[in-house]
């Protein structure tokens, strides 16, 4: 594979000055500091009746149109 632009300038900035810019980059944590909590009771009751097209929990068995679909008799 053929080198990046940016790695062929930290090799040869290597080479000349002795330093290699990598370790004075910053340093990240291995793991994501993003915060996350769990969805409360209300939040989970509001996605279930928003699921499905936005259909209300007794609508969800019946289809949209009826000739969409095969039944067998």
């Amino acid at each position: 594979m053929a080198k990046s632009r940016a790695k062929k300038r930290r090799e040869h900035h290597l080479r000349n000055t002795r330093r290699d810019v990598t370790q004075s980059r910053g340093h990240h944590p291995d793991f994501s500091t993003f915060e996350r909590k769990t969805k409360s009771r209300l939040d989970m009751v509001i996605k279930e009746q928003t699921k499905h097209k936005k259909r209300s929990l007794f609508e969800r068995e019946v289809p949209l149109n009826s000739d969409r679909f095969f039944h067998s008799l």
